[in-house]
């Protein structure tokens, strides 16, 4: 598959690699769901993201583990409640991870199948369209591992598989296992990559999913909300992820993103966290940046990259910055 570019997409769905999923050009991210917002908080963001058109929802079984109290797989019960009160099972692209729960680490074949157990339980849905190894087990041969996954795509529990967090390397011997073994295959990665984070992604890795036809949905898109200029020299933000997205503007790279992030977006006339995800989605095997938001009005830059694509000039204007 060629890669995929801005002039390849649809203004409100894209095909998500070599899978048959046709999703929004923003993912909604679920780790704040049972963390930063409560259930009804929760409910009224899903309800405004799929009321704009979005589609593709995204969460983990460890969410939020570490909060204090919390066991992890809040942000999935919360999701599988509004699934419930909704009705709108079908209507949703629903990814998930495995690997990281308390209860259920790793990737041998038994905490995997236990741990898709225990999502499906608290989704409240029979089937995940996209499920993630969350990270990598590299005590578990990658037969076993894509052994396992491809059972629960045969026993109709996922319909496709992906990884996060996975080394160029390991993600090359896991393809290579599946086309000689006949098994499922990965079809899509989610690593950690926005601008001021690109090496976490650009390199062999992205080489490698260009390579084999696999997309990115890369989370941290905004830096933990770093990426939405509303950390500067001075303001005081209330948010649970305040000390980490903070952190980047005691670097002069962040100051300059921040820069040209502040002169692309009053040109267009759009918030910086909309050209922020703009310029992920315009980069190579990217489908579609994960972005969350804890209340209905931040929906709004995240749902605008949906109708922003951003000039080469532009794109290159941010790269420099970003460098």
């Amino acid at each position: 598959m060629a890669e995929i570019g801005p002039n390849d997409r649809t203004p409100h769905r894209l095909r998500l690699g070599p899978s048959d999923l046709d999703v929004y050009p923003v993912a909604l991210g679920g780790n704040v769901f049972g963390w930063g917002a409560d259930e009804e908080q929760s409910f009224a963001v899903l309800d405004g993201y799929l009321a704009a058109g979005g589609n593709f929802v995204d969460t983990a079984d460890v969410y939020s583990a570490w909060v204090p109290g919390n066991q992890g797989g809040e942000s999935e019960a919360v999701i599988g409640n509004w699934l419930a009160s909704r009705g709108n099972r079908d209507d949703v692209v629903l990814a998930t991870k495995v690997g990281g729960h308390p209860e259920y680490k790793g990737l041998a074949a038994a905490t995997i199948k236990g741990g898709i157990e225990a999502s499906l339980r608290r989704l409240r849905t029979d089937y995940i369209d996209l499920f993630y190894t969350h990270f990598d087990d590299p005590g578990v041969p990658v037969e076993e591992i894509l052994g396992t996954l491809d059972g629960l795509v045969r026993d109709g529990k996922v319909r496709h598989i992906g990884a996060s967090n996975l080394s160029a390397e390991r993600l090359q011997e896991s393809l290579a296992v599946s086309e000689r073994e006949g098994l499922a295959s990965y079809v899509a990665v989610q690593p950690h990559y926005n601008l001021v984070s690109r090496d976490t992604y650009e390199g062999p890795l992205a080489d490698t999913a260009a390579r084999h036809g696999l997309v990115a949905v890369p989370y941290y898109a905004l830096a933990s909300g770093f990426l939405t200029g509303k950390y500067r020299s001075g303001a005081q933000v209330e948010s649970v992820r305040a000390a980490g997205a903070g952190k980047h503007l005691e670097t002069a790279r962040g100051r300059a993103v921040i820069t040209a992030l502040d002169a692309i977006a009053t040109e267009r006339g759009v918030e910086l966290a909309t050209v922020a995800l703009a310029w992920l989605a315009a980069k190579p095997t990217v489908a579609t940046p994960l972005a969350s938001a804890r209340t209905v009005a931040q929906l709004s830059a995240l749902l605008a990259v949906a109708d922003v694509r951003l000039t080469d000039a532009e794109v290159a204007r941010l790269d420099r910055a970003s460098a």
